[in-house]
């Protein structure tokens, strides 16, 4: 859920592989509350841009650095939004 405020924040949202697929688009640039957290950055997309195939989980960066989903987001920032990695 995003929390309500009255300020937003600008946020580029990358998507990479099968998730790039399903909106359409390697990056979106995301209009939101401003102390929204990475979690509900990718509810929202779910929502707004028909992304309803991404897995309940993601991993998830920020500004290049592995975050939480509870991560709060400035603005600014670039939120990575990671297929499961494979290798060995």
């Amino acid at each position: 859920m995003l929390l309500q405020s009255t300020m937003s924040i600008t946020v580029q949202a990358l998507l990479f592989a099968r998730y790039a697929e399903l909106v359409g688009a390697d990056r979106l640039t995301l209009s939101l509350p401003d102390g929204v957290r990475a979690g509900d950055a990718v509810s929202h997309l779910r929502r707004q841009h028909q992304a309803d195939g991404l897995p309940p989980r993601v991993l998830l960066a920020v500004n290049g650095r592995q975050a939480a989903p509870e991560r709060v987001l400035e603005d600014g920032d670039e939120l990575a939004i990671l297929p499961p990695l494979a290798g060995g």
